[in-house]
């Protein structure tokens, strides 16, 4: 069963959705971006009502100056406030005892970001780890992309057909000769996933421009600790899709969602 809940967040009323279960574990879904709680194509909104099938109960909300919710949208930096009274709106409303976070994105960076209280495991998608200086991709993002094209002969044919949009090709060639900017969140991930006191489970698709950059400055030395830690999974999936949106990559996702809930 689901219905619609609404609870405070500062002097704010904002919006979710609880899918119900009887289990004592439950999923929290927070939206990346400035996307309601509904997702992309409805995914958020029939992803809960699957694991929801499972018995688990999962909640989404669209926090401050998002969808339903009232405030002012401050994006993902500014909403701890906003996951902190999630989580005590879904244990209030389903009786959880135990709680497990989702974001993709840059919601997936909040969890990191903000470390709210009250949550046991969290799964961390695509994780956002550059800050935006133009309509461009990540650096990292336009270097595979260029090296995968590269490998394409119908690339070459565009090429020398004329097909290619050479201003675009310009730009992009430009920005990767460039040596890339130095990303202080990148720096802020990096300390927070290395002193993060929960299990974290992380999934990348490996042809998403996101989850490219997150990779590059994975190798990096300042994530050094982070990548020392045991109790950090990484699971890559060949796939472009930033929403998990094809069926391989769903199936992933909901079998590392079950786990962590059930572990």
């Amino acid at each position: 069963m689901r219905r619609i809940v609404t609870f405070q967040c500062e002097s704010a009323t904002l919006v979710g959705t609880l899918d119900q279960g009887t289990k004592k574990t439950g999923l929290l879904i927070i939206s990346g971006g400035n996307e309601i709680r509904m997702g992309a194509h409805r995914g958020m909104a029939m992803l809960a009502a699957e694991i929801a099938t499972l018995g688990y109960p999962v909640f989404r909300f669209d926090r401050r100056g998002i969808g339903d919710s009232e405030g002012n949208n401050d994006e993902f930096m500014s909403s701890g406030p906003d996951i902190d009274a999630a989580i005590t709106a879904l244990r209030a409303e389903a009786g959880v005892q135990r709680i497990v976070a989702f974001g993709n994105c840059d919601a997936a960076s909040a969890l990191l970001l903000h470390r709210p209280q009250g949550i046991d495991a969290a799964v961390l998608a695509n994780i956002w780890v550059i800050e935006r200086v133009d309509e461009l991709p990540p650096p990292a993002a336009i270097k595979a992309h260029y090296l995968e094209r590269l490998s394409d002969p119908a690339a070459w044919k565009a090429l020398f057909t004329g097909a290619i949009d050479f201003k675009r090709l310009a730009k992009g060639l430009f920005r990767i000769a460039k040596p890339a900017p130095h990303s202080s969140l990148a720096d802020q991930i990096a300390v927070a996933l290395a002193v993060h006191p929960l299990p974290l489970s992380i999934l990348l698709a490996e042809r998403d421009a996101t989850a490219i950059a997150f990779i590059d400055q994975w190798s990096k030395p300042a994530f050094a600790k982070a990548r020392a830690r045991k109790d950090i999974s990484i699971t890559k999936l060949d796939s472009p899709s930033h929403s998990f949106a094809n069926t391989v990559d769903h199936t992933v996702l909901v079998e590392t969602l079950r786990a962590a809930l059930g572990s």
